[in-house]
């Protein structure tokens, strides 16, 4: 389908049929043996972990070259490669650390440059391009029917985290001609036509509902909290969790910058996006934490805004662009309250707000309630400093009272920024004029 006559959506590298992820599943393996060097240790990143090993791996890495990449999934598997290297290194021992080695820091950046990305662990490498089908001939939209490439922990709890965002992606496929449909209908001025398209993206919406909370029948709250979330975190706003600065990335020959670069996020999700561009939803929270009680100045732009860059480059430039046509807002608005119109489009608006509150008890269960649990290793070797662990110490000083100060991977200021979020969705809708 076009969106206009001028523009199809395989320059934005979008699907009908897979919507943002690609087309074809991301390889397994860089076939070149030049590159098993990073292979052969993301292969084994559990036990190098596990076993606080990865620095060293790391420090017997050569500096490789991005030359012998031939085609975009080889580059997207170099990308995934590299963010979980980078984010296994800095946060996979007792402190973390702040300077990224050569070896990862100067093709990370060469990949991250050709794909329009920062060179970190975003929403694409941990999901989009990092998951397998178990049978071509089976229901992607199912997460039992996926499983994942490549892993920080090698466990179970792991794989559904990340599958269950896959089975998201691929199911929300369907509902990305249904957005171009409906601003058509309403350039077009078919009311009828497009109450029943918003009837179907509300109904699309409760369905992808149901699929997120399937995150709870596989993925233990403890396992993530102490085990997954703590490499997730990225290197902004982490000062209490041991950067303060940032990281360091070291390009040899006293060559390097520091980045403070967001961790991964739902909110790095080229799909959720869409919704809030659909329905007109505009976020204008940053995230930002309070300083002394008062809140910093003003971002530019919105934290949900600023997560466009975390995308690969064609997905934002998609997300620019139906953000220039969708009309949806503005025609629903132009129709009396409680129209036929009005109705279909508060009914959607609402049915994305359900879909944000489940969101939101989620990180309740998994981060909240998590914190006062105990790291499933019942007997780790040493006291690390991390997310994990700043944020339980966060908790025992909130003395169970969560308004705010705990961040979250991206470096927000999590409960406030979801919440506001979540308002924010509702808001939109209007039953009166």
């Amino acid at each position: 389908m076009l969106i206009s006559p001028e523009v199809t959506l395989d320059q934005y590298a979008v699907s009908l049929r897979s919507g943002f992820l690609p087309t074809i599943p991301p390889l397994q393996l860089l076939e070149d043996p030049y590159y098993w060097p990073w292979e052969d240790i993301v292969f084994d990143l559990p036990n190098h972990i596990e076993s606080r090993t990865i620095r060293q791996a790391v420090g017997s890495l050569p500096v490789l070259s991005t030359s012998r990449l031939r085609d975009e999934p080889e580059w997207r598997r170099a990308y995934m490669l590299l963010a979980f290297l980078t984010h296994a290194y800095i946060w996979g021992g007792e402190r973390p650390e702040e300077i990224l080695p050569p070896a990862i820091s100067c093709p990370f950046l060469e990949v991250s440059n050709h794909l329009e990305l920062p060179p970190c662990a975003t929403y694409a490498a941990l999901n989009l391009w990092n998951f397998s089908i178990k049978d071509h001939a089976t229901d992607i939209t199912d997460p039992d029917n996926l499983y994942i490439n490549s892993s920080f922990t090698g466990t179970k709890d792991e794989e559904w985290f990340f599958m269950i965002s896959v089975a998201l992606e691929a199911k929300g496929a369907a509902l990305i001609p249904l957005f171009l449909e409906t601003i058509h209908a309403a350039s077009i001025d078919e009311s009828q036509r497009l109450c029943d398209l918003l009837d179907q993206f509300t109904k699309g919406l409760s369905e992808l509902r149901d699929l997120l909370e399937r995150m709870y029948e596989k993925c233990s709250p403890a396992v993530f909290f102490h085990q997954l979330r703590p490499l997730l975190a990225g290197s902004k706003n982490m000062a209490s969790a041991g950067l303060p600065n940032g990281v360091f990335y070291d390009e040899g020959n006293g060559q390097g910058e520091w980045h403070q670069y967001s961790g991964g996020s739902n909110a790095q999700s080229s799909l959720i996006q869409t919704f809030d561009i659909f329905l007109g939803v505009e976020h204008t929270a940053t995230g930002d934490m309070k300083s002394n009680g008062v809140t910093r100045p003003a971002a530019k732009t919105g934290f949900m805004q600023e997560m466009r860059n975390y995308m690969p480059g064609p997905h934002h430039r998609f997300l620019d662009h139906l953000s220039q046509i969708s009309n949806l807002r503005s025609y629903a608005m132009s129709h009396k309250a409680n129209s036929a119109v009005r109705d279909a489009y508060n009914m959607a608006v609402m049915s994305l707000g359900r879909f944000r509150d489940s969101h939101v008890q989620m990180v309740t269960r998994y981060i909240i309630l998590a914190a006062k649990t105990k790291h499933p290793k019942t007997k780790p070797t040493s006291v690390q400093v991390n997310l994990a662990t700043t944020t339980s110490t966060q908790m025992k000083d909130l003395d169970g009272k969560v308004a705010s100060g705990l961040h979250g991977t991206g470096g927000t200021d999590l409960i406030p920024f979801l919440k506001k979020t979540r308002d924010t969705t509702k808001a939109a809708a209007s039953y009166v004029d």
